[in-house]
């Protein structure tokens, strides 16, 4: 028979899930996402990943700008659902909201909760050298991430992990758990669940200023940075009063003052090598070419 669930989300970290959903025997009846917004240089009015996938397999999708105000209030709960799952949806979920599904609302949260509540726990676990993250599915209740924990799947993070390959992973991770959650909420009529502890750590949304990189950092730091912050917002120095953005980099054995370009081949300072870079307003390109076209120069210090 399957429950009559609602989804709320919005960017492409949402979208293994619903797809997994809606794979599975649950009915979704009903898709809630960010509204289209203007995007890129042309500023053309773009849907979320969520909105276009649900339209594709014609299910239908509001996409309100509150839900504070009544009227989307009483909407919502016109679905009659036995359940809402949310991941990554963008919006706060008011109490008249969380208390309307028969079985309230599941979140599917990237991280080890309560480690990195809040919006960008993928980049800080990264960033911070963590040596694991996971996925998180929640009761949700009206605090930030406090609600109680389902369920938990963990995932390592290595020296090569990128935020956009941990964000890939979990997605997939989150697909499946959800539906199991789904398949055992159906079975038992319930979900066993314990409160969190309140000693929780917090990921606040990442802004452009986090990806200028500070030399007097350490090499692991900085590597740490580079693969936490791209795409968004993105690493950078300057060098020669140019902004450079910082694509990829890895650890090396080189020797020499913080950001000093040591040679051709990328290797900085104390013990960075730079692999990919992107001049303003050029093509990304790897760091030899970078020198060959004039951009950067051995001998010389990114600031």
């Amino acid at each position: 028979m399957g429950l009559r669930v609602v989804f709320m989300g919005t960017p492409d970290f949402a979208v293994p899930a619903l797809k997994a959903l809606h794979d599975s025997n649950h009915n979704i009846i009903a898709v809630y996402s960010q509204p289209p917004r203007p995007k890129g240089r042309g500023q053309q009015v773009h849907k979320s990943p969520v909105h276009v996938y649900a339209e594709e397999h014609g299910i239908p999708v509001l996409h309100p700008k509150s839900l504070k105000n009544t009227e989307a209030q009483l909407e919502f709960a016109g679905h009659r659902a036995d359940v809402a799952v949310v991941a990554a949806y963008g919006l706060i979920l008011p109490k008249a909201v969380l208390d309307a599904p028969k079985f309230g609302c599941i979140n599917i949260h990237a991280s080890l909760l309560p480690r990195w509540r809040g919006a960008s726990p993928i980049q800080h676990a990264v960033w911070s050298g963590d040596p694991e993250s996971g996925i998180t599915l929640m009761q949700m209740d009206e605090g930030l991430d406090t609600g109680a924990v389902i369920s938990m799947e963990r995932v390592a993070i290595t020296d090569k992990t990128t935020s956009s390959s941990l964000h890939d992973e979990l997605a997939a991770l989150g697909g499946g758990m959800i539906v199991k959650a789904m398949d055992g909420l159906e079975k038992n009529g319930a979900l066993k669940s314990t409160p969190q502890s309140d000693d929780g750590t917090y990921a606040p949304m990442l802004k452009k200023e986090n990806g200028r990189i500070n030399w007097t950092l350490s090499a692991a730091m900085i590597d740490r940075q580079v693969r936490a912050l791209n795409p968004w917002p993105g690493t950078w120095a300057e060098f020669e009063g140019k902004r450079i953005r910082i694509l990829a980099a890895e650890l090396s054995s080189a020797k020499g003052n913080p950001g000093e370009i040591l040679d051709r081949h990328g290797n900085i300072g104390h013990g960075l090598k730079i692999l990919k870079v992107q001049p303003e307003g050029k093509n990304a390109m790897d760091f030899a070419a970078a020198v060959n076209g004039g951009y950067l120069k051995v001998g010389g210090i990114f600031t």
